[in-house]
């Protein structure tokens, strides 16, 4: 187990994606489906102008190494969203350090006051420090309720759009929503105006 996600496949490493989509070839939703989590993108990213880079291909053609952005020039990106992909890194080899050069590749893309939406299994007490540590960002906390059986997601928890209040340790989460709620968290990071780099 690795900060916190189960690691009984290993979504890690690149030869289980390449695999995975050589026999799949129908689109698959990871975590939550664009309607579901409509309402917060269109609150943190609301004009329609906006470049957004999804990281994570899927089963696309594009092929792009999270770690190493370099095709994009900094600031290129008003909004990075990420349904699953640091999950993933973080069941890997090399997992913190993989991750860390992730956060710091996305960092780099989004302009001032960009953010990035990750959506994860990654409870606070697991993913708030990993944050804190690779940047500077300004972090909200949302959280959605998981798929139910027939693939979309259940009765909402609370409002999608209302933010956790949040801790410095994560603590506060549990607070509100009981223990081991059974949830996707979102985490909205804001990358701050004039950050270094």
């Amino acid at each position: 187990m690795t900060l916190g996600t189960p690691s009984t496949q290993a979504y890690g490493e690149p030869w289980y994606w390449d695999n995975r989509y050589a026999h799949e070839s129908a689109p698959f939703d990871w975590y939550q489906k664009y309607p579901a989590l409509a309402p917060l993108i269109h609150l943190y990213v609301p004009h329609r102008h906006q470049r957004v880079l999804v990281v994570g291909c899927g089963n696309s053609d594009i092929k792009l190494d999270v770690r190493d952005m370099s095709p994009f020039q900094a600031g290129s990106f008003d909004a990075v969203i990420d349904k699953g992909t640091l999950d993933s890194i973080l069941c890997g080899n090399n997992s913190r350090q993989n991750a860390t050069q992730m956060l710091q590749e996305v960092w780099r893309v989004l302009k001032d006051k960009g953010v990035y939406i990750l959506i994860t299994y990654g409870a606070p007490v697991y993913r708030l420090d990993l944050l804190k540590e690779s940047c500077m960002w300004s972090i909200k906390l949302h959280v959605i309720a998981k798929f139910g059986s027939e693939g979309s997601s259940e009765q909402p928890i609370r409002e999608l759009t209302n933010p956790v209040r949040l801790e410095e340790s994560g603590s506060s989460v549990e607070d509100v929503l009981g223990e081991k709620p059974d949830v996707h968290y979102i985490y909205v990071c804001t990358k701050a105006t004039n950050a270094k780099e």
